[in-house]
């Protein structure tokens, strides 16, 4: 079977959006919905013809519902260059500039020129997308005036206008601030790496907490180390190494079928144990009664870090309140609350270092 790129046509714009546009399109071998995100492909309208991207559809994976509009036939993008000298996807098809914060073309970057410290700011680490928001109001709820970034690394989706998440929590006064840094784009703030990144949202930023993790999609192969977010650890260090207060949430699910990720995934011990250094704060959720015990599961943890108690319901309640609903590989607060209710707990851990 041949994968990987198809041709056609656009019958309908399902949404528009300055960063992200939603389209049919019919192909040579049927209809397909694409998405086109207009930094890279310019503008898309009905009846032009495109070429998209449908690996994910032809291969049938997670990112499987929708092609990506790679190139416009009918109007080849002709805007100007965006400011800015540091190309992310470099040396792909699809490499875009953008202005990097701590970039010498940057009104930041004299502020950040000189900067190693992130001044005692907590930076919390989490292993799925869909626990951001929960780590969030974890953190509005017990302190509301706090300024919340979220910085995503490219260990998942790399154009921020991907998550709809995002976007519903800046609508619901949940996060204040995003950057973007690795090959991930499309952030309030760019930035080259994670220390940079750091210190971006708290200096330029004026943060007063970050939450670092990867967009939607991570990826994982069964393997101790072959999964995307074994790099909480590394991040972790960052925010250590330059005087941050580094916590993680763990990831615990009692609803998934698999074995590495019943009760607190392997993904959290590993990304905790080989792959961070420094000794941090891990926070573990208050959990309702009936719960399994998580102790046995928690004890490599203990050897090298402080494990810290903290109720998540608050943090939940105000997203309940929002109307932002959660949901993570499709299943929802209900089928899982231990999942939410850590990411919350972090944030009430970050929270306390406010008192």
């Amino acid at each position: 079977m041949t994968t990987g790129y198809r041709e056609g046509t656009v019958t309908a714009l399902v949404a528009e959006r300055v960063d992200l546009i939603r389209v049919h399109i019919d192909t040579e071998t049927g209809p397909v919905d694409a998405v086109a995100f207009p930094k890279l492909t310019g503008a898309v309208a009905v009846g032009d013809r495109v070429i998209v991207n449908t690996l994910g559809i032809d291969l049938d994976l997670g990112t499987g519902g929708d092609a990506f509009v790679l190139w416009n036939l009918s109007r080849p993008k002709t805007e100007a260059a965006a400011a800015g000298h540091i190309v992310k996807l470099r040396y792909s098809p699809l490499q875009t500039n953008v202005l990097a914060a701590e970039a010498p073309e940057s009104p930041h970057h004299e502020e950040l020129r000189e900067v190693t410290s992130i001044d005692g700011m907590p930076v919390v680490t989490c292993g799925l997308h869909a626990q951001v928001p929960a780590v969030a109001a974890g953190i509005k709820a017990a302190r509301p005036g706090v300024r919340v970034a979220y910085v995503m690394n490219d260990a998942g989706a790399l154009p921020l206008a991907w998550s709809d998440l995002v976007r519903t929590c800046r609508a619901a006064d949940v996060l204040d601030l995003t950057c973007t840094y690795g090959h991930a784009f499309g952030g309030d703030l760019e930035a080259v790496n994670a220390f940079s990144a750091l210190a971006a949202v708290r200096h330029a930023g004026d943060a007063d907490a970050a939450i670092v993790g990867p967009g939607p999609g991570v990826v994982g192969t069964s393997t101790t180390l072959g999964f995307s977010t074994i790099d909480q650890g590394a991040v972790l260090d960052a925010a250590s190494a330059l005087g941050g207060i580094p916590i993680a949430a763990l990831r615990i699910s009692f609803a998934d079928p698999r074995p590495r990720h019943r009760g607190v995934s392997r993904h959290s011990i590993v990304a905790l144990t080989l792959g961070t250094r420094s000794r941090v704060t891990v926070a573990v959720p208050e959990l309702p009664g009936g719960a399994p015990d998580l102790s046995e599961a928690l004890r490599p943890l203990a050897e090298r870090h402080e494990l810290l108690e903290a109720d998540g319901a608050p943090g939940l309640a105000l997203l309940d309140e929002r109307g932002v609903v959660l949901r993570s590989m499709g299943r929802s607060l209900e089928a899982t609350p231990e999942l939410f209710l850590a990411a919350s707990a972090a944030g009430a851990v970050a929270a306390g270092y406010y008192l």
